[in-house]
């Protein structure tokens, strides 16, 4: 069975999807890790897409299609209601830097200090992408997503996760995503739903190829 690439360098990210898929047998490698098994550098995909879908079906065929191995993508983002929606496919660079989480947690404080709690309604959304070029898909694409409700609190809670987990409080658990960890928010998150949705379909796919 060869290889599932996870499109991604984000060890958090990593983490979730093989906790996730802990009990399949599938073998999840990071582009990090690829990279060191293939003997060569690989280069960071340019998410330039206006949608999470785009930007996640973009990586799994760079992906892919450089490493010959099937290849999984995620795109995911914070939208807040009563920022029109935003960060969204802006999250992960939307103080400027990509993956720099205390700027962005400090842009989203200041962009919600006039806020009232009520208001202050938001949800993360995930979109799943495999590709394999090189094998049986040819160039269709398996999609899925997933979506969780939440709130912005107005301070960080919590020392676990990544991203804006500190400020997300998830009722369904009663906690932030970075004070539930990989168990409670394994359950619930946006990117737990996509792969809950995606995962039959996966499996089954990686044990006959």
């Amino acid at each position: 069975m060869r290889p599932l690439v996870f499109a991604t360098r984000n060890r958090g990210k990593l983490a979730e999807l093989h906790a996730l898929l802990a009990d399949s047998g599938v073998d999840v490698v990071g582009v990090a890790d690829a990279a060191t098994l293939l003997g060569r550098a690989i280069a960071d995909v340019i998410e330039d897409a206006d949608t999470l879908v785009g930007n996640a079906a973009k990586k799994a065929r760079e992906i892919a299609a450089i490493t010959g191995w099937p290849a999984l993508a995620d795109d995911s983002g914070l939208e807040v209601d009563a920022l029109d929606g935003a960060p969204g496919v802006f999250s992960a660079r939307w103080a400027g830097a990509h993956g720099d989480d205390g700027a962005n947690n400090a842009k989203l404080l200041r962009a919600l200090s006039d806020v009232s709690a009520e208001l202050r309604t938001a949800r993360f959304r995930c979109a799943l992408v495999l590709a394999d070029p090189a094998g049986p898909l040819g160039d269709e694409l398996v999609t899925s997503d997933g979506v969780v409700e939440g709130v912005i609190l107005d301070a960080p809670r919590g020392s676990g996760g990544f991203g804006y987990d500190p400020l997300f409080y998830c009722p369904e658990i009663g906690q932030t995503f970075a004070e539930a960890g990989l168990g409670p928010k394994g359950h619930v998150s946006h990117r737990a739903r996509a792969m809950a949705a995606l995962a039959p379909r996966l499996r089954g796919y990686l044990t006959r190829t």
